[in-house]
């Protein structure tokens, strides 16, 4: 085929590259910011650059639709900046991020604009937001639509946080609509206060079995069957967003099967991390929904091989170390949330390679679909003619263990993955055709990541 010459133009080559037909030696061509072409090696024209990757995987740039980057408001847990910089080292082009933990809260026009403000010129990979539905804001979702929002994020339970407090399911069904009509998702946070989680009052607030029985499987899968009927007498597009309780699995098949506008997603914490691994006092792990038991996971793992989850992504939901109660160990009052972004990779193929899943699986869970979810897969998620030049080099045979100094977000001291050895180590990493990682000599200095938005 006839390829345009210019000093933009270079090729990528490899004997392991990921593409929607399959896993293939391949040569990359790019022209500018966009891929050109995908050929076979020998197809290569002799005058265009080339860098030969040998057998390290060319993969698309991953895509992580679930990131609480903080900012305005709370940078001190983590900002831009630093959660781009861990994106771009663990293999990510493209975040979006989430309307709550920031101040103010993304739930009106005028906080969007406060958003998008924060953001300018502290991108390192390119980043897309979620809109926050909360009781009262109807009116709003229009206007963040018109201001670039990709869809927007529900609680159906307390979100730990005041300022962004839970929908009801009658405020949910009117809302829905009018997210539909403005062709966007709903992500939702599925877990219903349904009573009846008791724990021993005597059990230490150090213990994990203590705060795991605070959050039984029974609220999710009610929830999640609230969701389904809401989706089913709407049409609008519902996602539930890190799923733990692999029970809930069967309602969301046949909810599949019949047609019904629902797609799911889970996390590596519940797919790598187990609750009988888990210390007492060893808050790290405090998360919400919480890490399950391993019973639970191979459920997780079955559900992903069927096709009734979708996605993983991290939700990657750092804070201050003060408030993860390293030291007291308490869990009742530790912040829950999982501080994962650079090690979604690594954490998702140590297990799925373990249980036989290949290379395809994974960019389709990781990259792809994501894209879908987010309504970008005119652009970012796949290595094909037209998208995005969005790439990470990788050898998913070399393994490494996880320390503080290798993460690149703001406090990796409050990692559950510290101490862990992962398999698949990022080697470059491309945005739009330029380097903006590589090993051993770390993140371009210069944030080149842009604002992704949806109707602007």
């Amino acid at each position: 085929m006839a390829l345009r010459s210019g000093p933009e133009r270079f090729a990528l080559r490899s004997r392991r590259v990921v593409t929607p037909a399959g896993l293939r030696p391949a040569a990359v061509v790019v022209e500018g910011e966009r891929i050109a072409a995908v050929i076979a090696p020998g197809d290569l024209p002799t005058a265009i650059p080339v860098e030969d990757l040998g057998e390290r995987v060319l993969f698309p740039g991953l895509v992580d639709s679930h990131v609480h980057l903080n900012e305005p408001g709370r940078r001190e847990w983590e900002g831009f900046e630093t959660g781009t910089r861990a994106a771009a080292a663990g293999g990510v082009t493209t975040l979006i991020d989430m309307p709550l933990n920031c101040r103010p809260v993304t739930t009106t026009r005028a906080a969007v604009a406060e958003k998008i403000a924060a953001a300018a010129g502290q991108l390192r990979v390119d980043c897309g937001l979620w809109g926050g539905l909360v009781p009262g804001n109807r009116d709003e979702i229009e206007p963040m639509l018109e201001a670039g929002v990709l869809g927007f994020k529900a609680f159906l339970i307390h979100s730990g946080l005041d300022d962004f407090p839970n929908v009801g399911l009658e405020e949910l069904r009117a809302a829905l609509p009018r997210i539909r009509d403005g062709g966007a998702p709903l992500l939702v946070h599925a877990e219903l206060d349904c009573g009846g989680a008791r724990v021993r009052e005597e059990a230490s607030v150090a213990s994990y079995a203590r705060y795991l029985r605070s959050r039984p499987r029974a609220w999710e899968n009610e929830a999640v069957e609230r969701m389904i009927e809401l989706a089913r007498a709407t049409r609008c597009r519902c996602h539930i967003v890190h799923l733990s309780s692999c029970e809930s699995l069967p309602a969301l098949a046949r909810a599949r099967a019949e047609g019904v506008p629902i797609t799911v997603e889970t996390c590596p914490h519940y797919l790598t991390l187990a609750a009988e691994e888990v210390r007492d006092g060893n808050t790290r792990f405090k998360c919400a929904p919480p890490i399950r038991e391993a019973e639970n996971q191979e459920g997780l793992w079955r559900g992903l091989a069927e096709g009734v989850i979708d996605v993983v992504v991290t939700d990657h939901s750092p804070c201050a170390p003060d408030l993860k109660q390293l030291a007291a160990g308490d869990f009742d009052r530790a912040w829950g949330g999982i501080a994962s972004l650079q090690l979604g990779l690594p954490a998702v193929w140590t297990e799925a390679r373990r249980r036989g899943h290949g290379l395809e699986a994974l960019a389709r869970w990781m990259c792809s679909a994501p894209a879908r979810l987010a309504g970008l897969a005119q652009r970012k998620g796949a290595i094909a003619p037209g998208l995005d030049a969005d790439f990470v080099a990788w050898d998913p045979e070399a393994r490494f263990r996880v320390e503080p100094e290798v993460l690149r977000f703001r406090h990796p001291e409050s990692s559950p993955y510290l101490g862990r050895e992962l398999l698949g180590v990022v080697e470059t990493t491309w945005l739009r055709g330029r380097p903006v990682y590589r090993r051993g000599v770390g993140v371009e200095d210069e944030p080149r990541g842009v604002l992704l938005r949806g109707r602007a």
